[in-house]
């Protein structure tokens, strides 16, 4: 088989190009999954699709063949908590497994997917296994009250190969949009994303609102989808897909810093993450608002 007929239509250049229908992009991303066209192809539809944008109904199309192909986890008694976690640390301390382990002190189910993308990052793999928590070799329904956290190369080898090209051309790809939207649950869940520039808080509102998501979505910390400690983020809701507003962003001058660790390895974290939870060291405030965000938005899905 071939894309190069989808190459055609979408390497145009930004002004030239054409859109492909949800259809049209679930055949092409299948085809790049199942490792059915060259290198060449997928170096052409990444580069492709960097220069012209992904629309929501292409990133539709995208999730729609990624999760005909993935290892799906099982749905459990309540709705899972689902958190992308791909970007990691490169100057503030990784507090992904902090926001997890909170919802899950809360009685929720929570789910973190992710890899690391880059080499000179700390990602949310080495803090978890710093607090004992193990990637799963395969998919397996969460438990109340429990983390767990699956590698994308476990729910879809063929994402994770995606996912590596950008080692080689230097440059991200429609995967990692996508697994920022992805939702890898069968079953009821809601998915906390985030945004690094404001364009994609556009686009994933309204990949959120086509696929009537259930989802919070924030400008995270470093690309991370918990609320940056030092200064409370926007926070969006959605609900089947309908947005709503839950918290504006505090602007102004920081009037002071949050007691959060300089040191951003992954066993500094750990200790850090372990404080907070014991009650020695406070919840920064922003994250806590997230937390009360997050529950009151599950509370809704469940009922």
């Amino acid at each position: 088989m071939s894309i190069g007929h989808y190459i055609k239509e979408i390497g145009r250049g930004k002004e030239g190009a054409r859109a492909l229908s949800r259809e049209q992009a679930a055949d092409l991303l299948g085809q790049v999954l199942d490792g059915s066209v060259t290198d060449l192809e997928v170096g052409a539809f990444c580069l492709a699709m960097r220069i012209k944008g992904e629309t929501a109904q292409e990133m539709a199309g995208f999730l729609d063949a990624v999760r005909s192909r993935a290892a799906l986890v099982p749905a459990g008694a309540m709705p899972t908590v689902v958190i992308p976690s791909y970007n990691g640390a490169r100057k503030l301390p990784l507090l992904t497994p902090l926001l997890a382990l909170l919802l899950a002190r809360e009685g929720l189910p929570v789910l973190i997917h992710g890899t690391a993308t880059e080499d000179k990052r700390v990602f949310v793999s080495e803090v978890l296994a710093a607090l004992d928590i193990h990637a799963q070799a395969a998919t397996k329904s969460v438990a109340n009250g429990s983390v767990a956290f699956v590698p994308t190369g476990t729910l879809l080898p063929g994402l994770q190969r995606l996912l590596d090209v950008r080692r080689v051309v230097n440059l991200r790809n429609p995967a990692h949009s996508l697994v920022k939207l992805m939702n890898p649950v069968k079953g009821a869940a809601l998915l906390v994303s985030s945004y690094t520039h404001p364009e994609y808080a556009v686009s994933m509102a309204d990949t959120f609102a086509l696929l009537q998501a259930d989802a919070l979505l924030i400008r995270g910390t470093e690309g991370e989808a918990v609320a940056d400690a030092r200064r409370t983020p926007h926070m969006q809701g959605f609900l089947a897909g309908r947005a709503i507003d839950l918290l504006t962003h505090q602007s102004g001058p920081l009037t002071s810093l949050p007691d959060v660790p300089t040191a951003i390895d992954a066993a500094s974290t750990a200790a850090y993450t372990r404080s907070v939870l014991q009650g020695d060291r406070p919840i920064p405030a922003p994250v806590a608002a997230q937390v009360t965000q997050i529950l009151h938005l599950h509370a809704q899905i469940a009922g």
